[in-house]
């Protein structure tokens, strides 16, 4: 596995830090924003019942595990033009940023053409109860609308990204995050809209916010004088590019849809639990995730101008900081967790639930730490069929624990709990893994192109 420095180094300045800090704690900000959406959305739709928050709960999972899918459309692109960066070609990088954006539209709206009548069926593979399916549905039917602005939303930060601009996505994204709010409670409480209320408040919020990152592409492309019309051949390339992400993202996504669909056969306060846990790991892994953005970033410009001491180092220090995050977190989610579960419902039950899952989900965010760094540094070096194979496997050590807990049963708090054991017995894998592949040379590929 890879190794952390004898002693520690976090106190003492080290040459990289000044970079990783200039486009880690921009894109903290703008990765923080991002589930405040769901964190927003979970707490107004809490208090409408346990049966609307189950079901944003199951609906949640389908929309997010499809925007996660498409999530090569960030880090590929990321990845692409921080290398032609590197390698000083800028309008080469956005010429790629354009191709991304014209992908990102295709994807979206040939996903909702084959998603919107399978709606039931999407909702129907959790096996939740009647009420709870018919919220769902009902989210996730309005949301399907606004996938397309969602993925360009994407592509768009991962232009910026790779052209070492993570100021610009903050900006977007609270932006989006205090709009979102604004307009959910006005949809929701003041028109009575209920659930799909906030369905489309979050809809109004992405179409704008993929407005925003059009308008800075686009001037960007013409000033460096790169066309905004879809280059095919460029469009396929970075479809061919993106696919080793799509199947290391699918298999992400396969571990945590069967943990939703775990959480229902343990029961609705249950579900609810977990919906809430979930969501607050999202965010806290999007935390992290700041650290491993500026390693996409910087590792993928040092390769690109041919710099492997360089991405050596950036790497070492960035593991460092990760790990010292992911304690922090975990100190600060278990400290809170009676105060905070009460945040998103009144249900007793419920919130007993939650404290003991948000526990577990705390105790896992040091190796989360590590993990989300070296998935960046990876992804960053466009390491994408390594990883592919090796999510693959974590998903494989993943699927017998998650079968353990739906066969047993446990109720309650134990079996959130053991849930999110078998959750970490998928970390860990990961981390194995990932650590094996840092340890060689085999990432460390140079030049504008891998």
């Amino acid at each position: 596995m890879a190794r952390l420095p004898r002693r520690p180094s976090l106190l003492r300045a080290q040459p990289a830090d000044r970079e990783i800090l200039r486009l880690a704690l921009p894109a903290l900000g703008a990765l923080v924003a991002e589930p405040v959406f769901l964190l927003a959305d979970s707490a107004i739709v809490g208090h409408l019942g346990t049966a609307q928050l189950a079901g944003l709960g199951v609906a949640g999972t389908v929309l997010s595990t499809f925007v996660n899918v498409a999530v090569f459309l960030a880090y590929g692109t990321t990845a692409a033009v921080a290398r032609m960066l590197g390698a000083g070609d800028l309008r080469g990088a956005l010429r790629q940023g354009v191709d991304g954006c014209w992908l990102a539209l295709l994807v979206g709206a040939g996903t909702l053409v084959a998603c919107w009548p399978a709606t039931p069926w999407l909702v129907g593979l959790f096996s939740p109860p009647a009420d709870v399916a018919q919220h769902a549905e009902t989210y996730l039917r309005i949301s399907l609308i606004g996938l397309p602005f969602m993925l360009l939303v994407l592509a768009g930060t991962g232009i910026l990204r790779g052209l070492q601009d993570t100021r610009t996505p903050l900006v977007v994204a609270v932006a989006g995050a205090a709009g979102n709010v604004v307009l959910n409670v006005a949809l929701v409480y003041g028109l009575g809209l209920g659930i799909a209320g906030s369905a489309i408040g979050t809809v109004l919020t992405q179409t704008a916010m993929a407005a925003a990152f059009g308008l800075v592409v686009a001037r960007a492309a013409r000033h460096h004088g790169a066309s905004l019309r879809p280059d095919w051949p460029g469009v396929r390339r970075s479809f061919r590019a993106g696919v080793p992400l799509v199947v290391r993202t699918v298999s992400m996504r396969v571990v945590l849809g069967v943990a939703t669909f775990v959480a229902a056969r343990l029961g609705t306060a249950e579900l609810a639990a977990y919906q809430v846990a979930f969501t607050t790991w999202t965010f806290l892994a999007l935390v992290l995730d700041a650290v491993a953005i500026a390693a996409q970033a910087l590792v993928g410009r040092a390769l690109g101008a041919g710099d492997v001491p360089g991405a050596r180092s950036t790497t070492r220090r960035m593991v460092e900081w990760g790990v010292l995050a992911g304690v922090g977190l975990g100190v600060v989610v278990a400290a809170i967790a009676p105060l905070y579960a009460p945040l998103f419902t009144s249900d007793q039950q419920v919130r007993t639930i939650l404290v003991a899952g948000l526990v577990a989900v705390a105790v896992l965010q040091p190796v989360a730490g590590w993990v989300f760094v070296l998935d960046g540094v990876l992804i960053g070096a466009g390491d994408g069929r390594y990883l592919a194979v090796a999510s693959m496997l974590s998903m494989l050590a993943f699927l017998p624990a998650a079968w353990l807990v739906a066969r047993l049963q446990p109720a309650g708090g134990a079996g959130l709990v053991a849930l999110w054991a078998a959750f970490g017995g998928w970390m860990l894998a990961r981390l194995a893994t990932l650590a094996l592949r840092e340890r060689s040379e085999r990432w460390l590929v140079t030049g504008a192109v891998r």
